[in-house]
């Protein structure tokens, strides 16, 4: 049996006295796509940030394909296949949109296939018509969609997403959320993400961190109707 995409075990981030994120397993299976809720303080950033060497845990392991990576740095493990788009935008602002996608085309390709891959890309997140743009000049959820892209032109196997569709409009969500499926297709996806309905669009399975710890995982529909949930995050019924 093929070992997971990405896997943690007794994964434990302590800063000081402060124990961020305590043993954590977790598992990821090839072209999965999980989403990750919990109130804010329950240690899905430090999480997210062990899975691509930004923090080393001090405890546990971070496998990739049964490969220990909990030591390696960012730069190691994006090689490896791993991209991640933060929420706020990192992206080059005082530069066009096809150079922004050009300069991270470039480092996985070489030559005529830097142009064919960038050209896909803004057809793929919808960009084609604003190439010639600044970013810097460009709406949130323009600028959100072209760190997208820039993730996805180096072909990573797993995307983790960090609340993708925050501060969007309700047309730039529904877009957004196509960009997710359709992304999905041929990638695993980590999404981190408060936007409960947008969750319900994208998710199957939801892994629910609190204190630093897995909650529960479940279902969807099975986490949004979970009473214990409901009282640590949600806060109120959710609407069926």
């Amino acid at each position: 049996m093929s070992a997971p995409l990405i896997e943690t075990r007794g994964l434990g981030m302590r800063f000081g006295g402060v124990q961020a994120v305590r043993d954590v397993d977790f598992v990821l299976a090839e072209r999965e796509l999980r989403c990750l809720i919990g109130p804010n303080g329950a240690g899905k950033s430090t999480f997210f940030k062990m899975l691509t060497g930004q923090l080393h845990p001090t405890s546990g392991t971070v496998s990739l394909r049964g490969r220990d990576i909990s030591r390696a740095e960012p730069h190691e493990i994006a090689r490896l296949g791993v991209g991640i788009k933060t929420q706020v935008p990192s992206v080059f602002d005082g530069l066009t949109v096809r150079e922004n996608l050009w300069i991270a085309a470039a480092r996985t390709n070489r030559g005529a296939r830097i142009r064919s891959v960038v050209d896909a890309m803004l057809e793929q997140v919808g960009l084609a018509p604003v190439a010639s743009a600044i970013v810097g000049q460009l709406a949130h959820g323009q600028r959100q969609w072209v760190e997208l892209g820039v993730v996805l032109s180096t072909d990573p196997e797993l995307v983790l997403l960090d609340e993708p569709a925050a501060g969007m409009t309700d047309r730039e969500v529904a877009r957004t959320v196509e960009l997710v499926r359709e992304i999905n297709k041929t990638k695993a996806l980590i999404v981190v993400e408060h936007d409960i309905q947008f969750i319900r669009k994208i998710a199957s399975k939801v892994t629910v961190f609190n204190q630093g710890a897995v909650l529960v995982e479940d279902d969807v529909e099975a986490i949004l109707h979970n009473p214990t949930v409901r009282d640590v995050y949600l806060g109120k019924k959710v609407a069926a």
